[in-house]
């Protein structure tokens, strides 16, 4: 099968079958000649970075309802971003959010480059960012390579070169596929079958588009593929949360550091997170209880055991760090998930008393 026969066969499945997605532009809207909105595409794109898209909907529409153009976020505060953010992880793209929305609005006019070169110049955009925002948002002939296309290449070609040591080859693969015309199209078409159709486990090659060029599915390896380095076991790091509360309900926050792990978001004073046994560092003068409960969490790189340590304290008390948060303006929800995860062990400790 010829590369154009392959596109032509993939954009016929996705005008029958194109997911419906709240960033997205049908195909039938597309042809009517309804165009992407680049802003919508953007921030789909950077939320759906190692998040699904079931996980992902509810805050683009809270995202685009609460700011709905680039404008309009990059004059947003930064703890109302952060606040939103919660919960999908991986801080350090709500902050090239706020900085990328920024520089566009600054320096750009309020429009996102539409080539790949001038995308890449964005803060927190990527190769893979860009390519799909060339593609999606503009029309360009630009390889768009996440999970589902490397699965679809690995698959389609029978490349058993395990991962990550496959991707350039199958991101030639996918260059070579992409067609000048309806680029943008033919990208989410590849996404959209290896999301439904070409799935990790089980997938439904009889009703594959592309069964009969299948290589691996002639193979009979097509389940096995894309095949994966062994990846190194995660070290535990463990570390100490403080959680104290004043007569009046309000509650001892800090902000963290802008850069590392949950960079500029809220959260419980603590110690540094370490491989051997963390130092009390309590942040203010109290009768501190261990509840003997500990929250386990699980980052990229490693997993958390935090120790939990409470206490209540007078209305006058005044921390060494961080600062009390009225209870009337703490909202839990905006805290990251590790955080709010010893919220909850905290409250029921605390109505056991």
């Amino acid at each position: 099968m010829r590369d154009e026969d392959y596109s032509a066969a993939l954009l016929d499945w996705y005008d029958r079958h194109a997911r419906s997605l709240p960033w997205r532009v049908s195909p039938q809207d597309r042809r009517a000649g309804t165009l992407p909105d680049p802003y919508a595409v953007w921030l789909s794109e950077v939320m759906l970075q190692q998040t699904t898209v079931a996980a992902v909907k509810d805050y683009f529409h809270r995202f685009s309802s609460r700011w709905p153009t680039v404008a309009a976020l990059a004059g947003a505060e930064d703890a109302a971003v952060m606040g939103e953010w919660a919960g999908l992880g991986y801080y350090a793209r709500a902050r090239n959010l706020l900085k990328c929305a920024r520089v566009v609005t600054a320096d750009h006019g309020g429009r996102f480059p539409d080539t790949v070169e001038g995308l890449l110049t964005l803060p927190g955009i990527g190769p893979y960012t860009a390519g799909a925002i060339a593609a999606i948002a503009f029309d360009r002939p630009a390889p768009v390579m996440d999970g589902n296309v490397e699965r679809v290449m690995a698959r389609l070609f029978a490349v058993e070169t395990p991962l990550p040591g496959a991707k350039p080859e199958l991101r030639a693969r996918t260059a070579a596929l992409t067609p000048q015309a309806r680029a943008g199209d033919h990208a989410q078409a590849v996404m959209d079958l290896g999301a439904t159709i070409c799935t990790p486990r089980n997938p439904a090659c009889g009703i594959c588009p592309l069964c009969d060029a299948c290589r691996a599915r002639r193979l009979g390896i097509a389940a096995d593929l894309p095949r994966k380095a062994p990846k190194a076991a995660k070290p535990t790091r463990h570390g100490i949360a403080y959680l104290a509360r004043r007569c009046d309900g309000a509650w001892l926050l800090e902000t963290r550091p802008e850069k590392g792990l949950l960079g500029g978001m809220l959260g419980w004073p603590g110690s540094d997170w370490t491989e051997s046994a963390p130092q009390e560092t309590p942040p203010v003068t109290a009768d501190w209880h261990d509840p003997g409960l500990e929250v386990r969490h699980t980052f990229t790189h490693f997993h958390l055991r935090l120790a939990l340590r409470l206490a209540k304290v007078h209305d006058a008390t005044t921390p060494q760090r961080g600062a009390f948060i009225p209870r009337e303006a703490f909202r839990p929800a905006s805290l990251p998930t590790v955080m709010r995860k010893a919220f909850d062990l905290a409250q029921g400790a605390w109505a056991k008393d």
